[in-house]
Formats: structure tokens, sequence, C-alpha cells
């Protein structure tokens, strides 16, 4: 009988355990390409956002959302300090990984979201500027939409109507061409538009043709001082962000010049021409704009959410109740526990869609809806959260919770519904229509 082959010798557990030591240590002198560690530059603007914060805007959030007032003063404060203006947006967007944008916002944010808005509702219009704009528009425009230190301006981007919110392709605001005087002339209402009426520049979604649905619209810059037949409708009297001045505009036989259409009448003629042919179109006035957005949106909530939290961390420290500290109970630790993880969750979802966006790269399953979806529940149930933890006292307008609950509610809302945030992700992750 032949012997059997010798079998190959197993390694042991020890020389497993060597070979994987080696692989460790050589592991950690290679270059890494992965880090959450933020950079001395983005740590240096959100301590210095965050400074503006806590001691400028928070101080003044209860006297401004009081008054439901637009806090000029506060306005002109950040221009003065180059926090709003065109040349600090742009540095904050010029960051390659797309996180400095996001932590400006959540910072400024943390202070008063009604404030908060007053300094960043101007950059939506910005962001369809520049998204869609040629680099002339972009020039004389943008910087128009800030104004000076010395006499600052804000700018609005109208795109929802009274009938058409989430339902883009409801808007009913029609453009024409007059090739007589070589003007567009716009018609229509113009619903929830922050800073609407106020504004030096409005940046306007049309119509070109309603029976094309979304793909028929246009944008159209639109300057207060300049143009005739623009004006303010009523003035939004809001649950929250109530120092951010919301309003309806009305445009009656609106007359801008032939260049005032983003991108170019040229380029607009040949799109239409392209979907009137059944071919595919690939921009879509409104939607473009919101989708860009819309993680920088969710910093905001984010922002919210964590004062709420640390107000509600650092009362639960010093409250007491039958004669121990409120956070000694499971109940409002396991909360707090909770509420911090919850934010930490959503800010990553924040930041991965703001580097994809920075990165060009393609949301495949709709990344920036889940960051602006996860990020605006974390704000409302954590403010919830905070005033239950305050009891009685965070029931009252003598305590800040009570107000950042009702700033957090419009993120459920404003700029897709929950609804319509799970609607997109749903279609993106099935690849079917579903409605």
């Amino acid at each position: 009988m032949s012997a059997s082959p010798s079998a190959a010798p197993s390694p042991t557990v020890s020389d497993a355990a060597e070979a994987a030591v080696e692989a460790i240590t050589g592991a950690a002198h290679q270059d890494v390409t992965f880090s959450l560690e933020l950079t001395q530059d983005q740590k240096d603007i959100r301590d210095w956002v965050h400074g503006f914060a806590a001691d400028v805007v928070r101080p003044a959030a209860h006297e401004w959302d009081e008054k439901e007032q637009t806090p000029w003063p506060i306005i002109q404060e950040a221009a003065k300090i180059g926090l709003y203006g065109f040349e600090g947006l742009a540095q904050f967007f010029a960051d390659p990984t797309g996180l400095t944008l996001p932590i400006v916002n959540e910072e400024l944010f943390w202070g008063d979201a009604g404030i908060g808005m007053s300094i960043m509702g101007t950059a939506l219009a910005v962001a369809a500027i520049f998204g869609q704009g040629s680099g002339e528009q972009i020039g004389e425009w943008i910087p128009r939409c800030f104004g000076t230190a010395d006499d600052v301006k804000v700018a609005a981007f109208c795109a929802s109507e009274p009938n058409a919110g989430s339902d883009v392709s409801g808007v009913r605001a029609r453009a024409k061409f007059d090739e007589a005087t070589n003007e567009w002339i716009i018609n229509g209402q113009k619903a929830w538009a922050t800073n609407g009426g106020i504004a030096d520049v409005h940046v306007v979604i049309a119509t070109l043709d309603p029976e094309l649905g979304s793909r028929g619209h246009a944008a159209f810059v639109v300057p207060m001082s300049e143009a005739k037949g623009i004006s303010q409708g009523s003035k939004v009297s809001k649950h929250g962000l109530r120092a951010s001045h919301t309003a309806d505009v009305f445009l009656d036989d609106c007359r801008v010049p032939a260049g005032h259409v983003l991108g170019g009448k040229e380029k607009l003629d040949e799109r239409i021409a392209r979907v009137r042919e059944g071919k595919r179109s690939n921009s879509q006035a409104a939607m473009q704009t919101f989708e860009s957005s819309r993680p920088t949106v969710g910093a905001q909530a984010l922002g919210i959410a964590r004062a709420a939290y640390e107000y509600a961390l650092d009362y639960a420290k010093e409250r007491e109740q039958f004669g121990r500290k409120i956070i000694e109970n499971q109940s409002i630790a396991f909360t707090l526990a909770r509420m911090k993880m919850e934010i930490d969750a959503a800010r990553l979802l924040v930041w991965r869609a703001s580097w994809m966006g920075r990165s060009q790269h393609t949301f495949e399953n709709a990344e920036g809806s889940m960051s602006k979806l996860k990020a605006g529940e974390v704000a409302v149930w954590a403010t919830e959260r905070a005033i239950q933890i305050l009891g009685g006292n965070g029931y009252t307008r003598e305590f800040p919770v009570e107000r950042w609950h009702r700033d957090a509610k419009i993120y459920d809302i404003f700029e897709g519904t929950a609804e319509i945030q799970q609607l997109v992700i749903a279609r993106a992750i099935s690849g079917m229509q579903i409605r």
C-alpha cells in the first residue's frame, strides 16, 4: 500500500498573528487616503463662524424672533467681517472636500435659525445663477445679490406658487418673449419666497410652455430696482424662522431684457426645441437648484438640533429633582445619548452628500435627499426631546428650546417635504417611477 503524499504544513496561530502584525505595521507607513479629520483651515473657519454666532447672533435671537423683521444690522455685521458676501461664499464653496459650506451653516444656525436664514437665504438665488448662468451673468449678478458692506442687499429665489409647491411641474408663472422690444414678459404669482419683495435681485422660475411640465421651465433674473411690474405681496406670519422675511411676489407684465434668462436665450431656445421634439432635457431650473442645496439645508437643521442637544445636556447636569441631578436618571441620560448619536449620524450623511456634490459624484441613491431628510427629522425630534427634558421651562419663551422647536419644523417641509424626499430616494434605489 503506497503512502499518501504528505500534506503541506498548516500555519500556526503564532504565524498568522505575526503576519497580521506585519500587515498592520506596513499599512501604518502608507499614505492614508481616507480621513474624517478636518483641515486646519476648516477648523479655523468653523471657530470663526461659531464665535460670530455665539457673540453676535445668539444674544439677538429672541429680540428679532419677537420683532419678526429682517435683522439688517446683523447682516451688515456679517458683511463687515466677510461672512456675508460673494468672496466669503466663494471661499466656502471652493473647498475641494465640499465640507466648509455645511460647516459654516451648521455653526451659524446653531446661533439662530431665523437670523441664519436672513444671512444665508441669498445663497439659494446665488446657487441658481452660478449653476445655470453664463460666465458674464455670474460676474454681473452675483455681486449684486450681496451689495457691499456699507449697503447690504439680499436676493430671493422664487420657485413655489400657491398651487405649485412639491409639484414643481405645476408652475404656472408664464414667460413670453416680445420680439419687438427684445424683452421677456413674465406674469404670475410666487409664494413662500425668502426675501421676496425686499431683495435687490429675484431669480424667478417661469414656464415657456405649461404642457412641457418642468422641462419647459427657465430661470430669469429680475432686478427689483429696474424691472417694472414686480411687487411684494403679503408677508407671511410664520411659526418659526421669524427673523427671516418670507412673502409672496407678484409679476404683472413684468419686463426684463432678453439676456436676463439664465444661460442665455439661444441655449434656452435650443433646449426647448429638443424637448418639443421628444428628446431628453438635462436641465430643470428649479430642481437643479434644490438638489445642489439639500445637503446645505441639512446642515442648517443640524445646527438647530445641536443647539437644542447642548442646551438640554447642560440643563440636565445642573437641574435637580428628588435630590439628584436629572441626568442621573436613565430616561434622561439615554435620551441625551440618542440625541447625540442621531445628530452625529445625520452629520455624516450631510458631509457625504456635500463631498459627493462638490466632487461631482452622481447621487445614484439620492444621497442629497437622504441628508436633508435625516437632518430635518433629527432637528424636529431633538428639539422636541429638549423641551421634554426642560419640562415646563422648555414650553416657555424664557428658554430658547421653544424657539428652536418652532424653527426646526420647517426642515420637514421646505425645499422638498419629508414625503417628497422619501419619494426621490425610493425612485433612485428602485429605478421605478413610484408615485
